[in-house]
Parts: structure tokens; C-alpha cells; sequence
């Protein structure tokens, strides 16, 4: 079976695998997820938890960079977490806050 192309929907398609264990919900819904470069085999994505010091900081990173390593046309991930604009709950998506019972 062909691989999808590397396109940054199929990025986040694929980071919707990752999901928050303190929350629940994965990393895309929950708006954690601020933006996804593409270059070549490399992708780099820049992303917020949902506290800073969050005990799950290095586990949900390891998660977003064996979920992209997963397909066969990325070989290199870049992961970087930035704290800037904090996170609220006003970024998660309507699954994200549906899962987690916001209205």
C-alpha cells in the first residue's frame, strides 16, 4: 500500500494518534499543536502543553516524534515546546472540547 503524501493535514491527521494522559483527548483537538514545517524527509512541529511543568512534557513529545517516524518518507522530527501564547481552552477544537465536556 502507497504512503499518503507528506502534507501538514496528513501531519495532524497522524498527531492525532498522540493523546494528553492527563486529559484524555489527543494533541491536535486539544489545540496543543501551533504549527507543523515540512521540509524533505524533516518535519518540525511547535507545540504548548497545557501547564507549564507538565509531568507528561518529555512522554507526550517522544509520542509526536514515534508517531511521525511511523511513516516511511520522514526521517527526522523536530520537536519544540514553546510556552508562548499560553494555552487556554479556547484553542481546543469542538471534538477537543466535546471529548472533554466544554460547550
Amino acid at each position: 500500500m502507497a504512503q499518503k503524501p507528506l502534507t501538514e493535514e496528513f501531519v495532524l491527521d497522524t498527531l492525532r494518534q498522540v493523546i494528553d494522559p492527563e486529559i484524555g483527548c489527543n494533541i491536535v483537538d486539544l489545540g496543543l499543536v501551533y504549527g507543523v514545517t515540512i521540509e524533505g524527509d524533516k518535519v518540525s512541529v511547535e507545540m504548548t502543553l497545557t501547564a507549564p511543568g507538565c509531568p507528561m512534557q518529555e512522554s507526550i513529545a517522544w509520542g509526536v516524534k514515534m508517531a511521525l517516524l511511523n511513516h516511511d518518507t520522514i526521517q527526522d522530527v523536530d520537536v519544540e515546546i514553546v510556552w508562548d501564547p499560553p494555552w487556554n481552552a479556547s484553542m481546543m477544537s469542538d471534538v477537543g472540547r466535546a471529548h472533554v465536556g466544554i460547550r
